[in-house]
């Protein structure tokens, strides 16, 4: 195991050097699930319309804790108040087993396989066995002490909050409210796929990938890759740094949303030549993969030119500390990173549309999203380089030395937004936010 970290291990001021440590230390790996996972943060869990009806449920995880989303029944004095969106531990508080087996469905309670101690929806504690004990003739044998009381033995229940169809919770009950977590820079983003529409579910993709989680967050605030690594990207002009971009963040550095504009792709000196992932001569089979239609929601009024509007074909939004919701043209998903370890991490895509979309706008969705996910055309490459960065920083973790430390200093060493995208600002800039809630 490597030395334990302290603060004198981060060789470099600021936070454009990030030390190799900290995606190979377990201890730190640790103190991150407690501080930040298990804290005083918003951590997503699904979206509302996985679970429309009550008793509806869906098994998720904050950290590596296994949570439970479930849909309660709500008395209709409060249906307009309350959402009846609930999310508890799935960890029976007799004897801590994982009570819930299955991924999705509906039940009327929680039952604990092991000695059948039941729960409610809301996580409140409904009854158990042998409670007063088992009469034999006069006497009563067993049962819980006196003073036993079932409202102190419910589940553990998590903060909810809900925005536009997207489900938070935390462990924390006094974290900020939602909407000042997110902050007003990052809202309008949201707001602008979100806001006042009905979502529709289009199915889901699962990876596990031998990287630190930071990593992820890392690869999708970082404009430099994608039209160096990815083909796709690079040939036929989906994401290049030739294109009208912007960076933003939140004003604790920890969110951020990449912006940028499709162009039509072909050559470019300034970005193609030498660049091997780019091929001139590539050519599509089926040009339905990149049928794009804009919508009229991509236009919106642009939040840092007043009187200005601005039409991103692309959004990406990265929202600490496992969350990313994509605009990749027609293409729409969350993203939730779950932490498995200092080295793992599983990846769970969640394709959506709308539910005023034409039955063609739906097939259009699902098509581009063969762009992405495990085994997507763009995605896959992701995959397969955080896992050759976390195999480089285990090469440093063996040979005992405490020196190493990744290079993020393209565009400077600040942590201030840009126009552009030749530039690793957003990656600096959740480090700086990491570094003071880790203390290091």
């Amino acid at each position: 195991m490597n030395a334990p970290h302290t603060l004198s291990r981060w060789a470099q001021p600021g936070s454009s050097r990030v030390p190799f440590w900290a995606y190979t230390d377990a201890q730190l790996y640790q103190r991150e699930l407690d501080q930040i996972f298990y804290g005083a943060h918003w951590s997503y869990v699904g979206l509302e319309i996985e679970v429309p009806n009550a008793g509806d449920f869906k098994l998720t995880h904050i950290g590596e804790r296994q949570v439970i989303l479930v849909r309660d029944r709500v008395a209709p004095k409060d249906r307009g108040t309350d959402h009846g969106l609930r999310v508890v531990e799935n960890r029976c508080a007799h004897r801590g087993v994982r009570f819930c087996q299955k991924q999705q469905g509906n039940t009327r309670s929680f039952v604990c396989p092991y000695h059948q101690w039941t729960y409610k929806l809301n996580g409140d504690l409904a009854g158990l066995p042998f409670k007063d004990g088992v009469k034999d003739g006069a006497c009563v044998n067993g049962g819980m002490p006196e003073g036993f009381d079932t409202k102190d033995h419910g589940l553990t229940k998590l903060r909810v909050a809900t925005l536009h169809g997207l489900v938070f919770a935390s462990f924390s009950h006094s974290v900020e409210p939602l909407e000042d977590y997110l902050g007003p820079h990052v809202m309008p983003w949201l707001d602008r796929i979100f806001k006042g529409r009905q979502l529709t579910l289009l199915g889901y993709n699962r990876q596990r990938i031998p990287g630190n989680w930071k990593l992820m967050m890392e690869n999708i605030k970082d404009p430099y890759h994608p039209g160096l690594l990815h083909t796709w990207f690079v040939t036929f002009g989906l994401w290049r740094a030739d294109q009208k971009s912007r960076m933003v963040m939140d004003a604790h550095g920890r969110h951020a949303v990449m912006v940028s504009r499709r162009n039509e792709g072909g050559e470019n000196a300034a970005v193609t030549q030498g660049v091997t992932s780019f091929k001139a001569n590539m050519a599509l089979n089926d040009m339905r993969l990149l049928d794009v239609v804009a919508e009229p929601w991509w236009t919106v009024p642009d939040p840092a030119h007043p009187g200005q509007t601005i039409t991103p074909t692309v959004t990406m939004l990265t929202l600490f500390p496992g969350l990313i919701v994509q605009q990749q043209v027609n293409s729409l998903s969350t993203r939730q990173i779950v932490p498995r370890g200092e080295g793992t991490f599983d990846f769970v895509w969640t394709h959506f549309g709308f539910a005023d979309d034409t039955e063609e706008m739906t097939r259009r969705r699902l098509r581009q999203a063969n762009l992405f996910g495990p085994a997507g055309f763009v995605s896959a490459d992701d995959g397969e380089v955080i896992e050759f960065s976390q195999d480089g920083f285990r090469q440093w973790a063996s040979d005992g030395q405490d020196t190493g430390a990744t290079l993020c200093e393209l565009g400077g060493t600040g942590t201030e937004a840009t126009e552009h995208m030749v530039t690793e600002t957003l990656i600096r800039s959740m480090y700086a936010y990491w570094k003071k809630v880790m203390a290091v």
